[in-house]
């Protein structure tokens, strides 16, 4: 039986470099792995917690799905669906919320951020929190428990999101029976996470990004604007603490890397790094970019795509939500028409 591979991304604005470095090119890699079977979907509704625009949450689940299929996902061996196309998530994520335990929704690292901003600001210490927010750590569990994932690649910051869909999983599992597959939390030590232009993690939030497609003169002006220090032409420069180095270490070949570093050991200029830099990433991404436009503009195709993903999707999230419901004690409505397209 095939190891069940999947993994999220949040429709909140245009995929960035570190996106790209560090899951949707780790994730393509595996959609050419026979040996697993993957699991890739945007996640609008993640997404409402954060961003409340309709324009920016519809563009952006077309863009990354682009970005994705410009990057050379293979379409033959993996699902790629959109989060609210399959209902069944929605669902088993309230039936989840049943079983999950307040205490450790307490306990969700994006929770406690926001109790411990809103007290350094003197709110009241549930300002503005959704229960979107608080309760996030649900429906990621349902994302992943719907299709009995094995691995589930996150960063070190973010393996907790699997602890907690185990611990979910296993009350579950505790009062009705082994349904639920209990997931691992993958983590890919050579998969770097890549620093943005001031120096922080990359990440929308800091909007410190440099977006997958650029064009080339627009790419070029966002590498020029990593911030380095203020060490001079020929003197030797340290690689392991300079942002341009390591976004450099991430797109580039080893022989490629071993030569740059001896530059950094010989003084390369700022500029001239840079420049480098900017060459690397744009042939790396030159025919993938023509790629994305000539994708982005045929949204109906796109869509047709997600469609089809969904329809797999739910090829497996409806029996198995009906497994659910009859374990439960709810009658499914649908039993007929279920057993009428074979899913029971």
């Amino acid at each position: 039986m095939k190891e069940v591979f999947l993994t999220g991304i949040t429709c909140t604005g245009e995929p960035h470099i570190g996106n790209y470095v560090g899951a949707i090119k780790p994730g393509i890699d595996v959609s050419y792995d026979s040996s697993k079977q993957s699991f890739f979907f945007v996640a609008d509704l993640h997404a409402l917690i954060k961003c409340q625009s309709p324009e920016v949450v519809y563009a952006s689940s077309l863009s990354i799905t682009c970005a994705w299929l410009a990057l050379g996902l293979n379409k033959d061996n993996a699902v790629f669906y959109k989060q609210s196309d399959v209902p069944e998530i929605s669902e088993l994520c309230w039936i989840l919320n049943c079983v999950a335990a307040k205490g450790l929704m307490n306990r969700a690292h994006a929770y406690k951020a926001a109790i411990e901003k809103n007290n350094l600001n003197n709110n009241d210490p549930d300002y503005a929190v959704s229960m979107g927010l608080y309760s996030y750590p649900v429906l990621m569990a349902a994302d992943i428990l719907m299709f009995r994932a094995n691995q589930v690649p996150v960063g070190k910051d973010q393996i907790q999101h699997v602890e907690m869909a185990r611990d979910i999983a296993a009350r579950f599992n505790h009062i009705y029976g082994e349904l639920l597959t209990l997931p691992e939390a993958y983590i890919d030590a050579k998969t770097p996470v890549l620093n943005g232009l001031d120096g922080r993690k990359m990440s929308k939030s800091y909007n410190n990004t440099i977006p997958i497609f650029l064009e080339e003169k627009q790419l070029r002006k966002a590498i020029n604007k990593i911030k380095t220090n203020l060490q001079e032409p020929g003197e030797p420069k340290d690689p392991d603490v300079s942002t341009v180095f390591q976004i450099w270490q991430a797109f580039a070949a080893k022989e490629q890397i071993l030569e740059m570093r001896e530059k950094f050991k010989n003084g390369i200029g700022w500029g001239d790094a840079k420049k480098e830099l900017f060459e690397l990433i744009n042939n790396r991404l030159k025919e993938p970019r023509e790629k994305y436009k000539e994708l982005l503009s045929n949204p109906s195709e796109i869509e047709e795509f997600l469609q089809e993903g969904s329809n797999k999707a739910r090829a497996i999230s409806i029996p198995l939500l009906h497994e659910i419901k009859q374990a439960i004690g709810i009658k499914d409505p649908r039993n007929f028409e279920l057993k009428l397209k074979g899913y029971v």
